[in-house]
């Protein structure tokens, strides 16, 4: 994942945007939860978006987490450039 410095593709300041390249299918299509990899329930939260502006998401306490500020406790599972 990129820094929240990193200029996104219109997703707005909050977001992070992430490395497809690090995700897996179900992540890149909203199927599965773009941290922690679980598919059900399906997640529903955006919690950032690829580099082309399409929103991936994040389960509930992901989510929690990421706008909660405390994504540092997610560092090992963010993409790097």
């Amino acid at each position: 994942m990129c820094d929240r410095s990193t200029p996104d593709a219109g997703t707005g300041d909050d977001n992070y945007i992430f490395d497809p390249g690090s995700l897996t299918t179900a992540q890149i299509m909203g199927d599965a939860c773009a941290i922690c990899y679980v598919k059900w329930p399906r997640p529903r939260d955006p919690v950032g978006a690829l580099p082309d502006g399409t929103e991936v998401y994040g389960c509930a306490e992901c989510a929690h987490y990421m706008t909660g500020h405390d994504a540092a406790m997610f560092d090992h599972a963010f993409a790097a450039h």
